[in-house]
């Protein structure tokens, strides 16, 4: 916008008419002083530049250069930094980030920094401190959000680009969680914004500033959050307890937790020396029937299991209203461990990303079955969908255990909420079960997300198997869900920004030592709101802008109230299972029963009970067992999107999560394809829909004298929360260019793998004479 004031050659002339020269020259400069401008690396609060090196080529394409960028590579103590020396062309669809740029990739987000020298064929993995013996001539960079970024030093200084590697290195692998950027970008914004509330008349102003496209979500810090789960699930007979106020009794329970009412606070104090780390069992959700989800570690003495269990379960079971039983259900003999976990994710992500396309293509579906992470996202599915049974038939409370109550616990009780209550499965309702079973339960992410990189036998991607369960129940029922897989993917990429508070500490007290830590050295004076430094990841409008966070919302969405109109009226009704069921019964197969892809109800029917009982069949000598017989009946029938929901188990339902693990693969990227085509069309239906229904909200009807318009509405632009507006009558209703099966991210800047000609199926195709495997031969037909 600078240089476009200098380039208007009537106006120089017009003014200046004598100085004509002066002026010429004037732009050129203007010209170069704009060209270092735009080189500048723009800094954060608390940002510091720590190396950077000149004439960097990233590289965009293996196969030729003709498209790889040339600029500057900047290392700070926040992220790794591309500024390119030319813009490249504008990415429409790219999702635009307000802390990191399109070349832009945090320090914690690096998994492996690695050097290569081609001359001398050798390649070393930085880490902390190491020394580097040879001349880089190659940079690489493996990430945790799966992309790999290479760039070369081929006219850049062989010390400088030795040093920014060094320094990229270092800085990736903090020795301190204070040490992290999160903590001085805070600690400045604290202060800035303490500044600015003194010019201005109230902090107040500063909040109303701040955009939030959706309510706040209860970070359950505090008795009142509490309490409003507990109406909301009509818990009467349980309490909040506030015994580990201070960190008392456990320092990896919150501050209040739920417990039964018949228990005493000295009854729990006992209780909580037989567990690991005094954890007394938690509560986390009630059925409306009365039976309660607990969940609790193991208790490594017999005696003292068998004593305070029996107290507890009992108290347990008075809390149900016809005192029901309580079951308990061990998770480490049914789930996967943690490591099992991590292998399979490191087996699966090295088939979706790092292995050669060409060499990989006609084993990939089975490197992807022997990996086996796609097993474990079904049994997880299989052990919430066995537990879902209990409470919602058996109508038991049940107690799911396992050694330290803060991994597969979280997964597990997570999902079986999420089956059983739909207001899980809006957005605020989802943030707040996020933040209830994972963060306040004291789930490891500092440990698990490897931050220091201390450990890599305790890191583990148990979080984000939970995500992808979660988006295995989107994509079966995508109607049922609030929120878009493009959500799940940015909460994923979340836990690499250390600028929130969420994804960093193992626990609340960690938490809380930390911050009471970073406040004294910011001189932040005590009792102010630490979240005002720190704030959860779910304030998304320091991430992104409005129009971005429109991205998150599902124009599928079925509701619990649904707009109609009547005599001129938008009113309100609630969609029983009655009225959804005969909306169905006319649908087409396509879509019956909330499936997709053409896919019969019979298999539907049969799915879950061949998954539990693999020799089970229609014969009707077989007897059933009552599970069996509910999964039948259930898949049986149309369900209601705002009821219980059971997931489909059947290898063929369990799919891969394409958007997250492929989205920087340009292989697999499909131009005008994938889910975004619908995605399109329906947010423009939805828009055009909600347009509709503002007109008839302020049309005014019709007058004995005037001519019936509808009243002016307010700007639809501010009330739009669809990311694709309706088309004008005038425009075309064809798909734009730049929709891709990535959208809204882009492969573009990534390590691309070798170019799809040359392998199998485009030889076989060319009519060369070589043998496919099965698995490549189905895929080609």
């Amino acid at each position: 916008h600078r240089l476009s004031i200098f380039d208007r050659q009537p106006f120089r002339l017009y003014i200046f008419p004598k100085y004509y020269y002066i002026f010429v020259i004037a732009n050129k400069l203007c010209k170069v002083f704009f060209f270092f401008y735009c080189m500048q690396h723009v800094l954060f609060p608390g940002e510091i530049v720590v190396n950077e090196v000149n004439f960097v080529r990233k590289c965009i394409n293996n196969e030729n250069g003709h498209d790889d960028l040339w600029g500057k590579l900047i290392c700070t103590n926040f992220k790794v930094s591309f500024i390119p020396q030319e813009d490249p062309p504008k990415q429409n669809a790219h999702l635009s980030h307000l802390l990191l740029a399109e070349h832009d990739v945090a320090l914690t987000c690096l998994d492996q920094v690695v050097t290569v020298n081609d001359a001398k064929g050798k390649k070393k993995v930085l880490g902390s401190n190491q020394k580097l013996k040879f001349n880089p001539t190659e940079l690489i960079l493996y990430c945790k959000d799966l992309r790999i970024i290479r760039f070369c030093f081929d006219e850049a200084g062989p010390e400088s680009a030795k040093k920014v590697c060094l320094a990229i290195a270092h800085y990736a692998h903090p020795a301190d969680l204070h040490l992290l950027f999160g903590f001085e970008y805070q600690g400045r914004r604290y202060h800035e914004r303490k500044g600015l509330a003194k010019i201005l008349k109230t902090a107040a102003e500063i909040n109303e500033s701040m955009p939030r496209m959706s309510p706040q979500t209860p970070v359950y810090d505090c008795p009142s959050d509490w309490d409003r789960e507990i109406k909301r699930t009509g818990a009467t007979e349980w309490r909040v307890c506030s015994i580990n106020e201070r960190y008392n009794v456990s320092q990896s329970l919150p501050e209040y937790i739920v417990v039964p009412a018949s228990l005493a606070d000295q009854d729990l104090r006992q209780f909580a020396n037989c567990y690991s780390d005094n954890r007394i069992p938690l509560w986390c959700w009630n059925h409306p029937n009365g039976s309660a989800l607990v969940r609790m570690c193991n208790v490594a003495d017999p005696i003292a299991q068998k004593k305070f269990e029996q107290r507890i379960f009992n108290a347990i079971t008075k809390s149900h209203p016809t005192c029901s039983e309580v079951i308990k259900l061990d998770l480490e003999k049914s789930l996967p461990n943690i490591l099992d976990i991590q292998s399979a994710f490191c087996k699966f992500r090295q088939s979706c990303v790092i292995d050669p396309f060409e060499e990989s293509e006609e084993r990939w579906f089975s490197c992807i079955e022997n990996s086996r992470w796609l097993e474990y996202v079904r049994a997880f599915l299989k052990q919430s969908a066995e537990i879902v049974f209990l409470m919602e038939v058996k109508s038991v409370s049940v107690v799911i255990t396992e050694e330290e109550d803060r991994d597969l616990n979280c997964a597990v009780s997570s999902l079986v909420q999420l089956m059983l209550d739909p207001h899980y499965r809006s957005l605020s309702g989802f943030q707040s079960l996020v933040q209830k079973e994972w963060v306040m339960a004291g789930h490891r992410f500092l440990d698990r997300c490897n931050h220091l990189k201390r450990n890599d036998k305790e890191e583990c991607p148990l979080f984000l198997l939970f995500l992808d369960c979660v988006w295995q129940m989107i994509n079966q029922y995508p109607a049922a869900f609030e929120f878009t897989e493009t959500y799940l993917t940015v909460l994923s990429d979340s836990m690499w920004i250390p600028v929130h508070g969420t994804f960093l500490f193992n626990s609340c007290l960690q938490r809380t030592q930390h911050l009471t830590e970073f406040a004294k050295t910011k001189a932040i004076p005590p009792g102010e709101d630490q979240s005002v430094y720190f704030p959860p990841v779910w304030e998304w409008s320091q991430q992104f802008s409005a129009k971005e966070q429109t991205l998150f919302n599902n124009p599928m969405y079925v509701g619990k109230s649904v707009a109609r109109v009547q005599n001129g009226e938008v009113k309100t009704f609630k969609r029983t299972k009655k009225a959804y069921s005969a909306s169905v019964k006319g649908s087409p197969a396509s879509v019956v029963n909330g499936l997709r892809d053409g896919e019969g109800t019979l298999s539907r029917r049969v799915s879950f009970m061949s998954e539990l009982k693999p020799e089970f069949s229609s014969v009707k000598d077989v007897v059933e067992s009552p599970s069996e017989r509910f999964f039948r009946d259930w898949f049986s029938r149309p369900f209601d999107q705002q009821g219980l929901l059971l997931p489909l188990l059947l290898p063929s339902h369990i799919a891969v999560w394409k958007l997250f693990f492929l989205r920087w693969v340009p292989e697999a990227c499909i131009p005008k394809g994938g889910t975004v085509t619908a995605y399109h069309k329906l947010c423009q239906l939805v828009d055009e829909i909600e347009m509709l229904q503002c007109q008839l909200k302020h049309y005014k009807g019709p007058s004995p004298c005037i001519t019936p318009e509808p009243s002016p509405c307010k700007p639809h632009s501010v009330q739009r929360r669809m990311y694709f507006n309706a088309c004008s009558a005038d425009e075309s209703p064809s798909l734009p260019d730049f929709l891709t099966s990535s959208f809204p991210f882009t492969p573009v800047g990534n390590l691309c793998r070798r170019s799809t000609l040359g392998t199998p199926i485009t030889k076989f195709l060319n009519g060369a004479k070589i043998w496919l495997s099965t698995e490549t031969l189905n895929d080609t037909v």
